[in-house]
């Protein structure tokens, strides 16, 4: 008499195919820009994939797991748009001027920000936070530092410009900040670059 097969169930191997880690991480992105990290769960967010939460767990141990994934992979990708954008072969200058109009663009990783920032008390993504503040502050300092700006000037200068960064993405998501394409939005943008970036050194 041959054997009966094993009845399928949700984490049978075509399931685990279908997604991957990285679509998993990528979903808890999207869910935490646009709900928060507190809205990270794995039923909601499998509902939200279209696949049983069983496939899940071929990838992840919890969701806790999950969370520290997703927050590494965004780590690296902005430490490669950091390094793009201000490690550039550009002057100094342009490099700054761009990141300044970048930063008015409200984009996904802007609300991945903003909702890191929100639940920064948390212990998986504090640090991740404070090392990316950290890091892109340095980022800014040796900017203005080549534009010949002592180097405790050229860090006041980093801190005022990613202050005025964070607090314009709160604004955007708050509905408060000019609308995009606005003759008031490219107004803004104007002012704060030259604001920013009016320094000249000394004789």
């Amino acid at each position: 008499m041959s054997a009966v097969p094993p009845i399928a169930t949700s984490t049978t191997a075509p399931e685990k195919a279908t997604l991957s880690a990285s679509d998993w991480e990528q979903a808890a992105l999207e869910l935490i820009a646009e709900k928060g990290v507190s809205s990270l769960a794995v039923e909601p967010l499998a509902r939200r994939l279209g696949i049983t939460k069983g496939s899940f767990y071929w990838h992840f141990a919890s969701r806790d797991e999950l969370l520290e994934q997703a927050l590494k992979r965004w780590e690296r990708r902005d430490l490669e748009h950091l390094a793009r954008s201000l490690d550039a072969d550009q002057p100094a200058a342009e490099r700054l001027a761009e990141f300044i109009l970048r930063t008015s663009r409200q984009n996904r990783s802007h609300q991945i920000h903003a909702a890191l920032c929100a639940a920064s008390d948390h212990p998986r993504v504090k640090p991740v936070v404070e090392r990316i503040t950290q890091r892109r502050i340095d980022y800014l300092s040796k900017a203005f530092c080549e534009l010949g700006m002592h180097e405790v000037a050229a860090r006041h200068r980093a801190r005022l410009t990613y202050t005025s960064y964070v607090g314009y993405i709160q604004l955007q998501i708050r509905g408060m900040a000019p609308e995009r394409g606005s003759e008031e939005f490219e107004d803004y943008v104007r002012h704060a670059i030259e604001t920013l970036l009016n320094w000249r050194a000394p004789n």
